[in-house]
């Protein structure tokens, strides 16, 4: 008989950390206590960083900052490489990483001292290099918009990736920083499978309604990509002609992807899942990630941690390229951010005292849905 599921959750364990000596654990289920009761809701905890931006160092991806405004996330994606990061905060990776959120409500306060400081070179910053910031969370703290406000304030070029129909809520600022050139969108899209989507990523909106997201920023004269990541071979590898289609029919006019990497704790939640959803093929799809890596399930060198080597790894290359070509063929996916209004601004910003109450895009212009 198999253990209790947790319906609405990635991950179904907490794997040991790897930085705490003695852990508890309950041994009589018809003990359990208040305590663990509450360990099945998510927990918000509030953090008070001193700094928020970080550059990237990584040769994989050069040129930018990154900031997260909220460490761990609820949306539960069973491969999600940040699971890990939860550790140092003193969390498992696992359920741990979607019921313990740890919330920087100063992110937006530390991001514009940092814009005031006389040596800060503009570089487009990416929201979030690990969690999603727009989680479910989001809609109620407003963490993300303010940033997104500061970023307009100071004219300075961002990034956002995401898979939550929430991003849509900041179409007004994301429209005014798309006129500056100075905002890209990147909307995570792994499966048209529903029924995988609500296994591997069981808290975030629809495929449909990311393609609607991508529809609508397009609509709205903002650069908008996709990413059909990661690429899990024997679940959702088949997929990719129909991902990149789909996104091509609705605006999209780049993509990329990578291949699972399972780094740390997160082969061990990852294996367990698989072999609880899919039984049946679970150590077929486990040897083929494998294969992506040297015999390994992760591999953490740069240039190859996420496009992965070998036939089967190739073989995914090549279905990408194809249906790059086959439905991308011709798009304008270059995109150039402007890096240069922000020093011109800056030198002028004592006058811009707030931002305009009212957009130019308006709601009467679009119709936005809910998730």
């Amino acid at each position: 008989m198999m253990d209790k599921y947790f319906s609405g959750r990635g991950a179904q364990v907490n794997p040991h950390n790897r930085f705490i000596k003695n852990s508890y654990v309950q041994e009589f289920s018809e003990m359990i206590d208040e305590e663990m009761l509450q360990e099945e809701q998510t927990q918000y905890i509030e953090v008070f960083p001193k700094t928020i931006v970080n550059k990237v160092k990584s040769p994989d991806i050069q040129g930018m900052y990154s900031m997260n405004p909220y460490q761990g996330c609820e949306h539960g994606c069973l491969y999600c490489y940040a699971r890990t990061t939860h550790e140092y905060w003193g969390y498992s990776s696992g359920l741990d990483f979607e019921r313990k959120i740890l919330v920087k409500k100063n992110a937006p306060e530390l991001l514009e001292k940092a814009f005031q400081k006389k040596n800060w070179e503009a570089s487009p910053i990416m929201l979030s290099g690990n969690t999603d910031c727009y989680q479910p969370i989001e809609r109620k703290l407003g963490i993300t918009r303010k940033i997104l406000e500061v970023c307009l304030k100071y004219k300075h070029p961002v990034s956002l990736i995401t898979k939550n129909a929430l991003i849509l809520r900041d179409l007004d600022i994301i429209f005014e920083l798309a006129k500056l050139n100075l905002v890209h969108v990147m909307v995570t899209i792994t499966s048209l499978n529903e029924e995988l989507r609500q296994k591997m990523e069981p808290r975030t909106v629809t495929y449909k309604n990311r393609l609607k997201v991508v529809k609508h920023l397009t609509d709205a004269g903002v650069a908008v990509g996709i990413m059909n990541a990661p690429i899990i071979p024997g679940l959702n590898s088949h997929e990719i002609p129909e991902v990149i289609k789909a996104a091509a029919e609705n605006g999209a006019t780049a993509a990329g992807y990578t291949i699972v990497r399972l780094n740390g704790a997160i082969a061990d939640v990852f294996k367990d899942w698989l072999h609880k959803n899919f039984p049946d093929r679970a150590d077929k799809v486990w040897n083929h990630i494998k294969s992506c890596h040297g015999g390994q399930v992760n591999d953490s060198r740069f240039g190859k941690r996420t496009s992965g080597e070998g036939k089967i790894a190739e073989s995914i290359r090549s279905l990408f390229k194809m249906a790059m070509k086959k439905y991308m063929h011709g798009k304008d996916n270059k995109f150039e951010f402007d890096i240069e209004s922000f020093d011109k601004n800056r030198k002028d910003i004592f006058l811009l005292q707030q931002l305009p109450k009212k957009s130019l895009w308006t709601k009467n212009q679009y119709s936005l849905f809910e998730e």
